[in-house]
């Protein structure tokens, strides 16, 4: 009887401390898409389902009692997923979702867009040298847009498309801290990002702020109707502890 974490972020992370430390019995899963990726405590599964008929299988298989679904934001096939088979089957599913950025200090004042396309057009005409912080599997939205921009690209892993050549590349994994982005961001006139939320990359939000660059941000989708959410690990141990004592 096991407890299934879709994971890949630090909420993920401290997830599976915490229930580690309750002794709740559970497994971790991982995307695999990143090359060195952060891994959990316990268990560990890395690589995908195969869909929601594969991640059917895997519950049934595995004996999976409840799902966590601890991934990025903007994972949203892998959420979408987690619905379809947890719902098929009548398996308990919790998303854990770290708050977003629209309260931030200074959002009133960034651009929200709908979607990565709208972004990069919108970039476009505000900056010549933007700082692309929307991960690598997005970057081709950007490319035909901005080909004769002066992007500034970070990335964890090596981008798998080929980027123009008057692009910079920077491969680095966060978290930054004020002065990283101070650096980074000295030659910049605009930063375009996602609302990831949560605290590991809100350093280069504030330094925008405080050079009074354009800010894009790309809106997470719309929550899946009737699934419950908890913004934090503590919330969402506590209701995989409750489950596993009934």
């Amino acid at each position: 009887m096991t407890v299934l974490v879709l994971g890949g972020t630090a909420e993920a992370r401290a997830l599976a401390g915490l229930l580690l430390e309750a002794q709740v019995r559970f497994v971790s899963s991982l995307a695999g898409r990143v090359a060195r990726p952060r891994l959990p405590v316990g268990a560990v599964q890395i690589g995908g389902f195969g869909g929601v008929n594969g991640l059917r299988s895997y519950l049934a298989e595995q004996r999976i009692v409840a799902v966590v679904d601890a991934t990025h934001p903007f994972a949203e096939g892998m959420s979408r997923n987690a619905v379809e088979a947890c719902t098929a089957d009548g398996v308990p599913l919790l998303r854990l979702e770290r708050p977003g950025w629209s309260d931030r200090p200074g959002a009133d004042t960034w651009h929200w867009v709908a979607d990565h396309d709208a972004a990069a057009a919108l970039t476009a005409t505000l900056a010549q040298r933007p700082f692309l912080t929307v991960g690598r599997q997005s970057l081709h939205r950007f490319v035909g847009p901005l080909a004769d921009h002066r992007a500034v690209v970070r990335v964890v892993d090596p981008p798998e498309i080929e980027l123009p050549e008057a692009w910079t590349l920077l491969q680095s994994r966060g978290p930054y801290d004020l002065d990283d982005e101070r650096a980074v961001m000295a030659t910049i006139d605009a930063l375009v990002t996602k609302d990831s939320g949560g605290d590991h990359t809100w350093s280069k939000m504030r330094v925008a702020g405080e050079m009074g660059i354009p800010v894009v941000v790309v809106r997470r989708a719309a929550a899946v109707a009737g699934v419950e959410t908890v913004p934090s690990a503590r919330e969402a141990a506590d209701w995989v502890v409750r489950r596993s004592t009934h």
